[in-house]
């Protein structure tokens, strides 16, 4: 988080590069999957550990995963319906993975892998190949029926039917935008106002007292990407969650 000389590269610390040596090489394993496995990895000891005491009166680690598994429960069944319980599994897997890789690149020295595109379009790809399997499966031929509200006539059906398919085919790439743009920007700030820091506080006495002020902008942005970091989690499964209900209701 610092100026390279007297330049800022905010983009640097987007760079993959391999982990693991040799091996890490040969098979392209980054710091992007390494973060991957170490998000898993401690949402599954969350929930192993959180839960396994299932005391009356929750610990700090049982209350954190109980509250976890009742927020996206209750997300899921309120927007998806009684349905919305089979769903439940997904989009608890997708809340905290989110929530895990977003926080994740809040720590020093840490890399934040929903900041790339491809694993937020793979994300969003997921999403849609399941709603639309599940509205297929569901409602079978009549699913295509969601692209032609009823009572349409067929003169407004021609000018109707291509954008509502237009809409449904860009989700994946809002979804995907939405949390690559958030992720990049809140680090390109951070990484912008800490070189700022540096520069200013190697410039002297005045410039020592001049990098207060970026200082103090560069804590209150991390407070603030501690919230974008639910926002965006939250967002992307409630969106899931309402595109699941359109599949399943047909609405």
């Amino acid at each position: 988080m610092a100026a390279e000389g007297n330049a800022i590269d905010a983009l640097s610390q987007f760079e993959l590069t391999p982990v693991l040596g040799v091996v890490g090489a040969s098979v392209g394993f980054t710091q992007s999957n390494a973060h991957m496995l170490l998000a898993v990895g401690l949402i599954t000891a969350l929930m192993m550990w959180g839960t396994a005491g299932r005391a009356v009166i929750p610990g700090r680690l049982q209350a954190l995963a109980e509250s976890a598994y009742e927020f996206v429960h209750d997300m899921a069944v309120g927007q998806i319906g009684e349905e919305g319980r089979r769903f439940f599994p997904f989009l608890f897997s997708l809340f905290m993975f989110i929530l895990f890789g977003n926080l994740l690149g809040l720590l020093p020295y840490a890399f934040t892998f929903t900041s790339h595109i491809a694993v937020t379009f793979t994300l969003a790809a997921i999403v849609f190949v399941l709603i639309t399997a599940v509205g297929i499966a569901i409602h079978g031929w009549r699913w295509f029926g969601y692209f032609k509200p009823e009572g349409l006539s067929p003169a407004l059906a021609v000018l109707v039917v291509p954008i509502e398919i237009i809409s449904y085919l860009s989700r994946p790439i809002s979804l995907s935008v939405r949390l690559f743009a958030n992720m990049v920007a809140g680090h390109v700030m951070l990484k912008v106002f800490a070189s700022f820091v540096v520069m200013l506080g190697t410039a002297g006495f005045l410039g020592f007292l001049g990098a207060a002020a970026p200082l103090a902008i560069n804590v209150a942005l991390v407070g603030f990407e501690f919230l974008v970091a639910f926002l965006q989690a939250y967002v992307f499964a409630i969106l899931t969650s309402i595109y699941l209900h359109d599949a399943v209701h047909l609405h």
